[in-house]
């Protein structure tokens, strides 16, 4: 990459584990309440992190700022970066490749679902108590569904990929064993988190939530 670009990379790697990585893994368990725990749980969720003091800042400052600088400057990389899995077809250049496709296809996902989601509530199109039913009425589209599905698969191997380039270029793991270890916790972790958002995403799309929006659709038509 031409210029100096180290305090950049070093700042955008930093802000992929603290606090976007902690973020993910909130989210996750988040979404997963509602698998576990269903409508209810899924609402004493949203209502634990709402009751967070400045919640609000720390959204802007801690998740949605971080978010932007990291994702379009991940996108300056991405658009620098040689591609050559043609040419070295070893694992680790595959994962360099699917580190910058698939942190293309997260920024475009989180765009949207910032979009679906948050903006609708802070407009006030959408309550905190109905979010539930409105991820129903999204991922109840069959083609929202799939999108939903590659997004978080991209997002979730972005992070966990991300978290071993991290452990490397700081200098946490040195030498090839422990890369190797590394590498194999965080595909671990990839599996974990990945697996707690697709069993969300399908409880979503179940009855409970089905059922809470037709009622909440009936008495908007009643009224």
């Amino acid at each position: 990459m031409k210029g100096n670009s180290y305090l950049p990379r070093k700042i955008h790697s930093l802000l992929g584990v603290i606090p976007l990585g902690l973020f993910i893994v909130e989210h996750a368990l988040t979404n997963y309440s509602a698998y576990e725990g269903g409508k209810e749980g899924f609402s004493d969720s949203i209502d634990l992190l709402n009751s967070l003091p400045l919640v609000l800042w720390m959204e802007i400052f801690l998740i949605w700022l971080p978010i932007l600088f990291h994702g379009v400057y991940g996108l300056y990389i991405a658009y620098q970066s040689n591609i050559n899995t043609g040419r070295f077809s070893y694992g680790r250049n595959w994962a360099f490749t699917a580190q910058r496709i698939t942190g293309v296809i997260t920024f475009i996902f989180i765009a949207w679902h910032f979009y679906e989601t948050r903006l609708q509530v802070a407009l006030g199109n959408v309550s905190h108590e109905e979010l539930g039913q409105h991820m129903n009425s999204i991922v109840s589209d069959p083609l929202a569904f799939t999108a939903y599905i590659i997004g978080v698969l991209a997002a979730t191997f972005h992070f966990a990929n991300g978290l071993w380039a991290f452990l490397v270029s700081w200098g946490i793991t040195v030498g090839p064993r422990a890369q190797k270890v590394s590498s194999n916790i965080c595909m671990v972790i990839f599996v974990i988190i990945a697996a707690l958002f697709l069993l969300s995403l399908f409880a979503f799309r179940g009855d409970e939530f089905a059922s809470a929006a037709a009622t909440a659709l009936s008495s908007v038509s009643v009224g």
